[in-house]
């Protein structure tokens, strides 16, 4: 059975410094004393209803739960290093909440915080709102469902993940990404995934000028684009889209079938992929090379 601590306040440096297999239950770590890293290289710990208002309390965890927690701005780099983590129902709004973290999983939370989650391995969230600059970068094996993101500059250089059902409103969203799914979700926002390998877009509405350049093997299936001009520069691409393009420039290979295209620029010899008008599931008119 774990050990219990209620109703306290902690300032001081590293408050419960390595303490295992301990329930702490409606504790403040805040005051004049303004020490860090309360928890720093615990293990098995469990956290309720507590506030936060000190800096780096979770630093080399192994083991830890958060439930019904507050993490405010000046609980800045509130998780680092740490392994095997659950949050749920709980406020993270410091700057870099999240970094070089493994086997996470979030539920239910409410995050503001620039620079979260860099170089996470393995992480699955759910039922999220995210505000965030840089969010998830250079990190893999994610599974979101259900996240609502604002910001720029997110997911980039990851690897190996999934998305469903979310709603991104965020600039050069999924550069350099690779092995990516994104399903059943609305992504808005200047220049999509360029550069990316491996990235497929199921059901998707995607929002925003010059999107989906530069990229290798990019699939996307029965998907809306709206106010896309420039799209798929440069891009090796097969898609069945279901709603107009703006303008469409320099794809290099594949097939793009559309309803319509207000421009189609080919000004490069490379330019080999062809554009299909088509309504109703049947082809009308075929823009080769």
């Amino acid at each position: 059975m774990k050990n219990r601590i209620t109703g306290k306040t902690f300032d001081e440096e590293r408050a419960l410094y390595g303490v295992q297999g301990v329930v702490v239950k409606d504790c403040a770590f805040d005051g004049p004393a303004d020490g860090e890293s309360a928890f720093k290289e615990s293990r098995e710990v469990t956290v309720e209803g507590c506030f936060f208002n000190l800096r780096y309390p979770f630093w080399h965890d192994h083991g830890l739960t958060i439930r019904d927690c507050e993490m405010t701005e000046a609980c800045r780099a509130a998780l680092w290093y740490s392994e095997k983590v659950e949050i749920s129902d709980s406020k993270l709004h410091g700057i870099k909440a999240l970094r070089e973290c493994g086997n996470v999983k979030m539920r239910g939370c409410d995050i503001v915080s620039p620079e979260f989650g860099w170089s996470v391995r393995g992480m699955d969230m759910e039922d999220c709102t995210v505000q965030s600059e840089y969010f998830m970068m250079r990190s893999d094996h994610m599974h979101f469902c259900d996240v609502h993101m604002k910001g720029k500059y997110s997911f980039q250089y990851i690897e190996d993940s999934v998305f469903e059902n979310c709603i991104f409103d965020t600039k050069d969203a999924f550069w350099h990404a690779k092995n990516i799914t994104v399903r059943n979700s609305v992504v808005r926002g200047e220049y999509l995934a360029w550069y990316s390998e491996n990235i497929t877009f199921e059901n998707c509405k995607i929002v925003g000028t010059q999107p989906l350049c530069y990229c290798k093997n990019l699939r996307l299936v029965d998907c809306e684009m709206v106010d896309t001009d420039l799209s798929f520069e440069r891009s090796e691409v097969e898609a069945a889209l279901t709603t107009p393009v703006v303008s469409i420039k320099n794809p290099l290979s594949g097939h793009i079938y559309v309803p319509a295209v207000g421009e189609i620029i080919r000004d490069i010899e490379e330019a080999k992929g062809e554009i299909v008008i088509q309504k109703e599931g049947v082809p009308k008119k075929k823009v080769c090379a």
